[in-house]
């Protein structure tokens, strides 16, 4: 960040933050769409190149609509540095190629992205680096599984599907205490209901694809910390991989900061009032959604996050087959396995977002196959109610 933000707000932030208007004097911030810089001198091409000189070199590693973005959000974060990337999935490569080495050790919550367990199953195992699963609410479970060789405690919270929510506050703790990081993936909440680093978290990740983007238009992802570890680290394996953020990526990411705050009191309104109308239904067994007393972190979410975010998964009696009906019999709910959009979206996990995991990894993520998962949009609730019902009422 080039500059401090402590005085504004954060809905100030996320309007105004990181834009440097140029000699040109616009208001919304410019895209620039150009893959290099020119340079006045040869001795400023080398200065840049070199490190000597801050300034605009590539776009592969700096753009300014990118940096504008990068810049935002990591003032809502209350970050030092953020490094944007080309996907949220990029965004988790980068940080631990960057900070892991062959024969590290990650603590991970079990209940994660499904993708996020194949790559560290299948894709960080080939280059070393191993990975133990544990209850993301159970603190003991997480001291238990770390080893000499731990090097990172990476938890999702709340959940995907399920929305467990972990206490970051003691994990941070943990973590410290043993000389560890910890990285949370603060993808449901945003930093509109969640800042990971002022509880003590060292590194915050984002699938910028979801809600902060907010109408699922562009794929962009990002890493939030501090100057060394991701401003030099994370952004020394970008500028080599080229896991890069596009400029217009960017520029749609930075429109979505704008109205983040507003979004994310709608969705987590709408979502509780639909999660209250879930737990009517005899059809329905159980019910995920940390704004509902009857969840096991009701508490912790209560104080550790504004409200309770957008998702609302909940299990049908029928299991796959059950589930299936309930999900093509909405007409107006979207089929499909994102989230974070201003339309309300609908997915069975077990095949979808989870399908690639075994059925004992299902299982112990509580994946199960009446599991139903929806992204609660921005639509009237009675017209989300409403299309939900025609499959589950009656």
């Amino acid at each position: 960040m080039t500059e401090s933000y402590d005085d504004w707000e954060l809905a100030t932030r996320a309007i105004r933050a990181g834009h440097h208007r140029t000699a040109e004097g616009e208001h919304s911030e410019p895209i620039f769409t150009t893959s290099s810089f020119v340079f006045q001198s040869a001795a400023e091409a080398a200065a840049r190149f070199g490190g000597d000189e801050p300034g605009n070199i590539y776009s592969r590693f700096t753009n300014p609509t990118v940096a504008c973005f990068e810049e935002r959000l990591a003032a809502l974060e209350g970050g030092q540095s953020c490094v944007a990337t080309s996907s949220g999935m990029a965004a988790i490569l980068a940080t631990c190629m960057a900070l892991l080495k062959s024969g590290d050790h990650i603590v991970s919550s079990r209940s994660i992205f499904g993708t996020t367990n194949v790559l560290f199953n299948k894709f960080l195992a080939k280059v070393g680096i191993e990975t133990s699963y544990v209850s993301l609410s159970n603190l003991s479970d997480w001291e238990a599984a770390i080893r000499p060789e731990t090097r990172i405690l990476y938890a999702e919270t709340p959940s995907n599907p399920i929305t467990e929510v972990g206490d970051i506050r003691a994990l941070a703790d943990l973590a410290h205490a043993r000389g560890l990081l910890l990285v949370v993936d603060n993808c449901f909440c945003t930093p509109a209901l969640q800042q990971p680093l002022a509880l003590g978290a060292d590194i915050v990740i984002h699938s910028a694809t979801k809600y902060l983007d907010g109408q699922g238009r562009c794929v962009g992802g990002a890493v939030v910390g501090d100057s060394q570890l991701v401003g030099e680290e994370v952004f020394g394996f970008l500028r080599s991989a080229g896991v890069t953020m596009s400029p217009f990526n960017a520029w749609v990411f930075l429109k979505g900061l704008e109205t983040l705050q507003l979004r994310m009191k709608a969705h987590s309104e709408n979502a509780l009032a639909l999660a209250l109308w879930l737990e009517q239904l005899d059809a329905v067994e159980r019910v995920h959604y940390p704004g509902l007393k009857s969840h096991p972190q009701y508490d912790l979410a209560m104080r550790q996050q504004k409200s309770a975010g957008g998702i609302v998964s909940f299990v049908v009696k029928g299991g796959r087959e059950q589930a299936w009906k309930v999900i093509d019999a909405t007409r107006m709910l979207s089929i499909t396995a994102n989230l974070g959009d201003t339309k309300t979206t609908i997915t069975h996990p077990a095949s979808t977002t989870h399908g690639r995991l075994t059925d004992d990894e299902k299982a112990a993520a509580g994946i199960e196959e009446g599991l139903i998962r929806v992204a609660v949009g921005l639509e009237a609730y009675e017209d989300i109610q409403r299309d939900l019902a025609s499959g589950l009422v009656g």
